[in-house]
């Protein structure tokens, strides 16, 4: 979860993704790679209320070097990074090592507008590595209005890809990080539970599809090694 303007909904979305994941049975790795350490804290409140949660750990802008994030991470099935705002150094290092960038983006086109340095960075990590994807989160729309429409009207002339799925604005959101749980967890049976459920299903299929993209751009390499030894 990364970009470079503040209040866009990072930690909301990464701390609902993994409680949902670790909710579905994933082994989870939250990385809380903001100084702040709002993830780090909600950890805490979860702990002292019993929730079963992620692994939190704290990086910084060493994460994605030998023997750091790739170390760690190889005993997990997801590894979720919460990337501060602002903070253009952690953000290069977790683009450097994760397999999807998600950018989250309120729902005004001022918003949209406001994401063109995150996407140039995210640019810049894919120039030296081609296999990153990205795409972009619409988060705290507001229902009964077209300002998400617009949104993500702006959003596509970015040039990356806009996910189906959405938050709306709703207070599960901002009631259960201090209860220690995700929004799911907190109010299952409220809308935000369902965004959050539709937005961890559309992660689970951009990581595989990445990861099928990835394992055929390994088997061209592979034949063209072959085809020139031959």
């Amino acid at each position: 979860m990364c970009g470079q303007k503040g209040g866009s909904g990072k930690t909301t979305a990464a701390i609902a993704a993994s409680a949902e994941l670790v909710d579905r049975g994933y082994r989870v790795l939250l990385v809380d790679a903001d100084p702040q350490g709002s993830v780090r804290t909600w950890a805490d409140v979860a702990a002292e209320a019993g929730h079963p949660t992620p692994t939190v750990i704290a990086m910084g802008a060493q994460m994605h070097k030998s023997g750091q994030l790739d170390e760690i991470a190889s005993g997990y099935d997801v590894t979720v990074i919460d990337c501060p705002p602002r903070h253009g150094e952690i953000q290069r290092s977790a683009l450097m090592i994760a397999d999807l960038a998600v950018l989250p983006c309120g729902p005004s086109a001022v918003d949209a507008w406001a994401l063109a340095e995150s996407v140039e960075l995210v640019s810049e990590a894919q120039g030296l590595r081609p296999e990153l994807r990205a795409t972009t989160l619409i988060t705290r729309r507001v229902h009964g209005t077209t300002i998400g429409t617009e949104a993500r009207k702006s959003l596509r002339n970015t040039g990356l890809p806009v996910l189906r799925s959405e938050f709306y604005a709703r207070v599960a959101y901002q009631e259960a990080p201090a209860a220690g749980l995700g929004v799911a967890q907190y109010a299952p049976t409220d809308k935000a539970a369902t965004e959050v459920r539709a937005f961890v299903t559309e992660l689970l299929k951009e990581l595989s599809r990445g990861k099928t993209k990835a394992q055929d751009r390994r088997k061209k390499t592979a034949s063209g090694r072959k085809r020139r030894r031959a």
